[in-house]
């Protein structure tokens, strides 16, 4: 892999990455042609979210200012496998990096791109990587069910979890709560958190020294510092996060988050459940 010295990027190869790169903004084509110079590692951020805006459609565009971890490649900026596969082949142009196939089918957010293309550049191993999980994934292993459990998706990380769950409309207790003027109940927001919390450690690698968790081990202790901030009503899609304080079986301990939207809904200081594991 090149290291971007001066002695091996000839005029030639500057004149083919401008070319390959004419359709990106002037300060992404300026920077990447400075880190092959240079090979000052700091600039392949922006050179990346440079030549990911140049395939992304105007109207998604505005979601790449955003906090990089956010933002869903598919989801948020409607990028699919082929536009992806064409993303990916420029950044290996541009960075003279090799990206494999295992490795482009795990990224999933900019986070993710960001991540690889740093650690490819470092030539440092990638960190654990994020687990995503889909609603079925979810349910296999918890002990909830439809129409009792509020995950739809999640990404299990090092000491975190993110959840999101889509307030459809169709709910039962969304007839009652309140008559004719829905909204989402509190105390299942803090439901939901707690889901995610109980994924987590069903999940998670940091509580298996001792052995897997029984998931239907896991009970429900305390919360403190339980604060609502919006009402949620149907079409809202609650982005949830928690992550571990402090872990001795057999407690762990969990602050969260819930937002839509960018807008705080709610949080806990502390959630707190009790677990042993499997027999």
């Amino acid at each position: 892999m090149s290291t971007g010295q001066t002695d091996i990027f000839s005029a030639e190869l500057e004149g083919q990455l401008r070319e390959s790169l004419r359709r990106c903004s002037p300060e992404t084509v300026e920077g990447a042609i400075a880190y092959r110079r240079d090979g000052d590692a700091k600039r392949v951020p922006a050179v990346v979210l440079g030549i990911i805006e140049r395939f992304v459609e105007p109207e998604f565009r505005s979601r790449l200012k955003e906090t990089w971890g956010e933002v869903r490649i598919v989801d948020d900026l409607g990028v699919d496998s082929l536009l992806m596969l064409e993303i990916v082949m420029l950044v290996e142009e541009t960075l003279d990096v090799s990206i494999q196939n295992d490795e482009l089918l795990e990224l999933r957010t900019l986070d993710d791109v960001k991540t690889l293309i740093q650690c490819k550049i470092e030539g440092v191993p990638m960190p654990q990587r994020p687990r995503h999980m889909a609603v079925d994934q979810i349910a296999a292993i918890v002990p909830y069910k439809h129409p009792f459990l509020f995950l739809q998706e999640a990404v299990i990380r090092e000491a975190a979890a993110e959840g999101r769950y889509e307030i459809k409309g169709d709910e039962r207790f969304l007839e009652g709560h309140f008559r004719d003027n829905p909204v989402f109940p509190a105390s299942l927001m803090i439901e939901a958190l707690g889901q995610l919390a109980v994924l987590f450690l069903v999940s998670s690698e940091i509580t298996e020294e001792k052995g897997p968790v029984n998931s239907n081990s896991i009970l429900f202790v305390s919360c403190n510092g339980v604060r609502c901030h919006r009402v949620c009503r149907p079409g809202d899609v609650l982005v949830m996060d928690v992550k571990l304080l402090r872990v001795r079986r057999p407690l762990a301990v969990f602050k969260g988050a819930i937002s839509v939207e960018g807008e705080k809904v709610a949080i806990i200081e502390d959630l707190s459940l009790s677990f042993s594991s499997e027999e």
